[in-house]
């Protein structure tokens, strides 16, 4: 039986992430995940490609969701009270791949903390009450500010073929943390089982596939450290896993078909299958 083995939720998009033993599954996906953004001077969003920095940056949300706390190594931490636009109608223009959004910007001590730890001014924003976004895929639905989806599902049997294969050319194997999943499943003997996922259970929730997780280099950068350590994985994946959509994938996306709770140790229970 498939089970969830990791839940991880990352409430800054681009910082560390945070496990979690039980969530509330949103139709945004896991609870405060991917709601704040850092964004340049221009308004244009940050992100492990230029800035391998945020990787370290450990952010915490309080239980009653009021305030986030960012830790960095050599810095005091940030307390600071959210604020989350219900009481002020002003926003911020930014931009995430090219595509505008509106946000609430979250005021000049996150600002000055963020663009000390990172080298460059920066600031952090939030996604607004009236958020709309809508995401593409098989499965249209919602995201915060996730490069797609709301729901990134990997398995730990893809990421044993992965690392055997690497392990092979001579190379260190990577962790599943270079991949950023929100919920890692183990159970399947064939890799790249959760490709062929239509609808799933999950706890109280259910998730429909929108596509798959097409990989980037933000899978070069140790998230540990916060620099660059290419070139794995992208050069074994380039080997075996050249998808018609364009690039390598490991991984995939899903939207959220039905809110609930996730726990640890829950069921991963597939409800259809795909062909491909």
């Amino acid at each position: 039986m498939a089970t969830v083995v990791e839940l991880i939720s990352y409430p800054v998009k681009g910082c560390a992430g945070v496990p979690v033993d039980e969530v509330e599954l949103t139709e945004a996906g896991l609870a405060h995940d991917r709601s704040f953004l850092v964004v340049g001077a221009d308004g244009v969003f940050r992100s492990q490609r230029t800035d391998p920095g945020l990787a370290v940056i450990r952010p915490e949300v309080s239980a009653d969701g009021t305030h986030l706390t960012l830790s960095a190594p050599g810095t005091e931490p940030l307390h600071h009270r959210i604020e989350d636009g219900t009481a002020s109608p002003a926003r911020a223009d930014v931009t995430m791949f090219g595509a505008p959004y509106r946000a609430v910007d979250q005021g000049e001590a996150a600002a000055g903390w963020l663009s000390e730890v990172l080298g460059a001014p920066s600031r952090l924003v939030r996604v607004p009450p009236e958020h709309d976004r809508v995401t593409d895929g098989l499965t249209p639905g919602t995201s915060g500010f996730a490069d797609s989806s709301a729901v990134h599902v990997m398995s730990r049997a893809s990421l044993d073929d992965l690392n055997s294969r690497i392990a092979a050319a001579g190379r260190a194997p990577v962790p599943m943390t270079r991949f950023r999943p929100n919920i890692v499943v183990d159970g399947w003997d064939v890799p790249q089982t959760e490709d062929r996922v239509r609808r799933a259970t999950v706890g109280g929730g259910e998730l429909g596939f929108t596509k798959l997780a097409i990989r980037c280099a933000v899978t070069l950068v140790d998230p540990a450290t916060g620099t660059k350590a290419g070139p794995e994985p992208l050069r074994t994946l380039a080997g075996y896993r050249r998808v018609p959509e364009g690039g390598v994938a490991l991984g995939a996306k899903f939207s959220v078909t039905a809110t609930g709770k996730l726990a640890v140790g829950d069921a991963f229970q597939v409800t259809a299958w795909g062909t491909d």
